[in-house]
């Protein structure tokens, strides 16, 4: 669906560049929206998988919260709150730092390594047509957009 059907906007927009910015902010929206029907059946929210997968890329360390915080996503996230949940649904487990006993690790369990393989392993919801979009199309889509950030 074309973005003015989507917003349900008559007017043009000033600029390519300024409708970019929009499509890219609902393009999220709706990509989040989709991983979150995607995580329903696992009980957890996207922050939480995103949480997951950063400490599975660590494993069998672990990180700091302020660690989590500096590599999720959506960085205005209560990492500790979100931490806290995975903790309490043995998803996570903290541990004291090896380096300095000041600190707290936190570090994926084999639940939760296991609750991301399961989740790899899930359809995505129909709304995504993953056929859309092949390798190359998917890898310049990401070149341009590392382009966008940098």
């Amino acid at each position: 669906m074309k973005l003015q059907e989507t917003i349900k906007q008559n007017k043009p927009f000033k600029s390519e560049f300024q409708k970019l910015m929009v499509n890219i902010s609902v393009t999220s929206s709706w990509l989040n929206a989709i991983l979150a029907e995607r995580l329903k059946p696992f009980g957890i929210s996207p922050h939480q998988f995103n949480v997951l997968r950063i400490l599975n890329g660590k494993h069998p360390d672990g990180y700091c919260n302020q660690e989590i915080t500096e590599r999720m996503i959506d960085k205005s996230s209560n990492a500790t709150r979100i931490v806290d949940k995975l903790i309490e649904k043995k998803f996570a487990v903290r541990t004291e730092n090896a380096g300095d006993r000041r600190l707290v690790d936190i570090k994926i369990t084999d639940k939760g390594i296991k609750l991301l393989a399961e989740i790899e392993k899930a359809p995505f919801p129909a709304q995504l047509k993953r056929n859309a979009f092949n390798d190359e199309k998917a890898k310049l889509m990401n070149e341009w957009l590392d382009e966008l950030r940098s």
